[in-house]
């Protein structure tokens, strides 16, 4: 369950909800109760079986239990085979999602006997207690490929990050991408804002401060404030500028689970729980102004950024009458150019008046970014080449 500060709930994911339920295979009363346990701490209602069951269409007891709304061993999305009931599962088709779970795994042959069912791990309890509710919350959730996730930061004070990111959520969105678009600078002002979305109703950076473990994707989602066809974490007006490193690893771990586009807006300063958003990212673009001194600064933030970030690439905005080109900067940088955005007339006017970043399809904002989502969403491992 995602909890809220302030003791609020959020609206959490129903069992089944997405993905589909799981089946157990065992007759042991104590480790059943353990996986009941543990499933309904995942929001998942399993079938449970004391040996597998036949495909529907055999003629076999199975079936009739699958045509009545059981489920199958190849049809379940998830197979948690107790370690009593390994030797009556051999011989069954072979399939990925099978794990061999138990508390005395400490025999030599339960490798064995894993590898004769085609189990993917060996799971002991309670040591595993933490992964296998994972696993079955991804069950519940339907989690497939996940989201691309980019980052944006600023090489220098004022270069124009924060409008960045929010033209890139708003052109993928604007593309038909699950887009949620997360601001991680406490000190920026907030993405609601610039969004025109303040007063828009959901949950900000403070409700998920206390979040540890898992989060769940469907429940976040649904929880934060839905603006321009995207989702928004964005801070409150309130004092708190600071969430746990922890709450910002479970936060952006959930956001990324159900695919499209993440875009994190990030502070210049690389801070304990910067790094853990750093270190899920695909991508990090750092905006810099094409003029010496911003370069200069640029240096010492990407110095902090690459040592955690997998990816990092120059973007370089407008160029001063007498400044450097794209090209220049990015060697400079020692960093990869991600492309080069000019300077878009009238757009703090815009932007004043409530348009976001982005909107106008046309300006050299959106072009530029619908130019990066063709590039990075078509490429192979999901960032430009």
């Amino acid at each position: 369950m995602l909890v809220g500060g302030g003791g609020r709930p959020a609206r959490a994911v129903g069992a089944g909800a997405a993905g589909g339920r799981p089946l157990i295979i065992t007759e042991d009363p104590l480790l059943l109760d353990d996986l009941l346990r543990l499933c309904a701490a995942a929001g998942a209602e399993p079938h449970v079986r004391h040996a597998v069951p036949e495909q529907s269409g055999t003629g076999g007891a199975g079936g009739a239990e699958e045509v009545r709304g059981g489920v199958g061993w190849e049809s379940a999305p998830l197979v948690l085979v107790g370690d009593d009931a390994a030797r009556r599962v051999r011989g069954a088709p072979r399939r990925d999602g099978v794990f061999l779970v138990g508390r005395e795994l400490d025999d030599p042959l339960v490798w064995q006997r894993a590898v004769e069912i085609g189990a993917e791990e060996v799971l002991r309890l309670p040591d595993a207690e933490s992964r296998l509710v994972d696993r079955i919350a991804d069950v519940v959730e339907g989690a497939g490929k996940p989201a691309l996730a980019v980052g944006v930061i600023g090489g220098s004070g004022g270069a124009g990050a924060s409008t960045l990111a929010c033209a890139l959520a708003i052109r993928a969105a604007r593309a038909g991408e699950r887009t949620i678009l997360i601001d991680g600078d406490p000190l920026g002002g907030g993405m609601d804002v610039l969004l025109g979305g303040e007063g828009a109703e959901g949950l900000r950076w403070p409700d998920f401060a206390g979040s540890r473990g898992r989060v769940g994707a469907g429940a976040l989602e649904e929880s934060l404030p839905e603006l321009h066809a995207l989702r928004v974490l964005s801070w409150d007006r309130g004092e708190r500028v600071v969430v746990p490193p922890a709450a910002m690893r479970s936060v952006l771990a959930a956001a990324r689970r159900r695919g499209g586009v993440v875009v994190v807006d990030l502070p210049r300063r690389v801070d304990e729980a910067v790094a853990e958003v750093l270190a899920q990212l695909d991508l990090v673009l750092m905006v810099v102004p094409g003029e010496l001194r911003s370069v200069a600064a640029a240096g010492r933030v990407a110095a902090g950024v690459r040592m955690v970030a997998r990816d990092v690439r120059v973007v370089v905005r407008g160029r001063c009458p007498g400044g450097l080109d794209a090209e220049t900067v990015a060697g400079l940088l020692g960093v990869p150019l991600a492309g080069e955005v000019p300077v878009e007339l009238g757009l703090p006017g815009r932007v004043a008046e409530g348009e976001p970043p982005g909107a106008q399809r046309r300006g050299a904002l959106a072009r530029f970014c619908d130019g990066f989502w063709q590039r990075a969403l078509g490429a192979a491992p999901g960032v430009p080449a």
